[in-house]
């Protein structure tokens, strides 16, 4: 018969309690604690600076403060208080941070050490993002290596908080240009609003004007690229700092048309963007471009080609930009039948170890049959039963064939894939705290910025550890 009273050790009691611990935690934080490796993932550089010495010994860890910074995004805490006052009634949380008192640390910390910790630390914060970069980069070929190969850049605004964003500030404005409209018939006040405004705000002349999506703000300009899969790769604020390392890039500022007066636009951004990313990973290299018709022009397309190396840029043609074509082909560089006008059919790439790469295109009623084609129209333009055949050699003219048949079926559905960086952005300022922030420091969006990417990339390498990749940008699904 078994005996009841068995007597315990010291150690099975604590190996007891450690399980009960253990059971009662939140099955996120035992996710976050089982599969993210802290010490892996924060730079050396980073623990170096954290505790070099100051005078005085550090309250709280460095892992704490990054635990808790990346709960808030997850969270969706746009406010630091609201973190803090769910850390202050939450032991759990508490715990997973190291907030807990009697361990070394002192309790929660006030929110001018958040704070503090954002702006003392953006730079390493920075290189922990770029450190998830290329832990992720493997994750992301795994997933789909075609998407992952996929660069797509654009820009942003953050919007600031500073009184001209204030809508009674614009309506300000308005009376004022309704006003000079009455010894003026010919003046319209709705455009005349626009020359009224000031060029950045007055609290902090780093939040430049902005025209973004239809409506006026005042604004921290951002870049940011992903792959085709919408994970983060790249983020830049063009901030003095960025200005001062790219002093080639050109910088335009009021115009007649405020929905083309930008501070940097987009393809005047391209290239310090992009040299920025590769210089932080040079050993990254990736296939295809894709961005809208804002990077639409002849220069861009040398740049990402031949000084980039992408072997083909989707980027729609602007019309704005676009000459007059030989009348054999249509506008978008598709050959033309001669007697019918009609566009020719693409069939592919053609070209040899000694041969320059080459667009084949043949005519639209030539038939596949078996190894062979057969013209089937009834006023044939040539003797040949294979029908008309055109060759277009991308390197003559980069921008018509930028590696890549316009208008081709692999086009339209590769093309698709660049709505995934605005899906990023928006998730980055509704979802992850960039955006309804109440700051207008510099540092602190700058750190709000990588957080955010972190966060993201946090959600890849943990949807990789639990072999859910359909929900690698899902990160509150997959820890619900």
């Amino acid at each position: 018969m078994r005996n009841k009273n068995v007597q315990m050790s010291l150690f099975d009691t604590y190996c007891q309690v450690s399980e009960a611990k253990s059971e009662n935690q939140p099955k996120f934080f035992r996710l976050l604690d089982e599969h993210i490796d802290w010490d892996d993932i924060i730079p050396e550089r980073f623990y170096r600076a954290f505790y070099q010495r100051i005078g005085r010994n550090r309250k709280y860890s460095l892992e704490s403060f990054i635990k808790a910074l990346v709960l808030q995004d997850i969270f969706g805490y746009t406010d630091d208080t609201q973190l803090l006052n769910t850390l202050n009634h939450s032991r759990e949380m508490r715990d997973f941070c190291g907030f807990t008192p009697g361990r070394g640390t002192y309790g929660v910390p006030d929110a001018s050490k958040i704070t503090r910790f954002k702006q003392d630390f953006g730079i390493y914060l920075r290189e922990l993002f770029e450190r998830l970069v290329e832990i992720t980069e493997p994750i992301c070929r795994k997933m789909d290596a075609e998407l992952a190969d996929c660069l797509i850049p654009d820009t942003t605004g953050i919007e600031s908080y500073v009184a001209e964003n204030n809508p009674k500030y614009m309506s300000s404005k308005l009376k004022q240009a309704k006003a000079l409209a009455k010894n003026n018939p010919n003046y319209d006040p709705y455009k005349g609003v626009y020359s009224l405004l000031p060029d950045h705000a007055f609290s902090n002349p780093a939040v430049k004007q902005q025209y973004i999506n239809g409506h006026f703000c005042y604004a921290k300009k951002a870049g940011f690229v992903t792959n085709g899969l919408g994970i983060i790769r790249h983020i830049e604020l063009f901030d003095d700092e960025f200005k001062k390392n790219h002093p080639d890039m050109v910088i335009e500022k009021r115009s007649d048309n405020p929905d083309s007066d930008k501070e940097i636009g987009d393809s005047t951004a391209l290239k310090p963007l992009l040299s920025d990313f590769f210089a932080a990973h040079p050993s990254l290299q990736y296939g295809t471009f894709i961005g809208d018709s804002s990077f639409d022009s002849y220069d861009n397309y040398d740049l990402l080609l031949n000084h980039f190396k992408f072997q083909r840029t989707l980027i729609p043609l602007n019309a704005r930009n676009s000459k007059a074509l030989n009348s054999d082909f249509d506008d978008n560089g598709t050959p033309l039948c001669p007697i019918d006008r009609t566009p020719m059919s693409y069939i592919g790439k053609c070209g040899g170890k000694n041969r320059s790469l080459r667009f084949k295109w043949v005519c639209h009623k030539s038939v596949a049959v078996g190894s062979k084609r057969i013209c089937s129209c009834e006023h044939p333009c040539t003797d040949s039963k294979y029908g008309r055949c055109v060759y277009t050699y991308p390197h003559k003219n980069l921008r018509l064939y930028p590696g890549i048949a316009r208008n081709s079926e692999e086009w339209d559905s590769l093309y698709k894939k660049r709505v995934f960086v605005e899906r990023t952005i928006h998730s980055f300022k509704e979802h992850y705290c960039v955006s309804h922030r109440k700051t207008s420091n510099l540092k602190t969006t700058k750190a709000d910025l990588f957080l955010a990417g972190i966060v993201q990339l946090i959600g890849v390498v943990l949807a990789d550890a639990l072999h859910k990749h359909n929900f690698a940008k899902r990160l509150r699904k997959l820890i619900a």
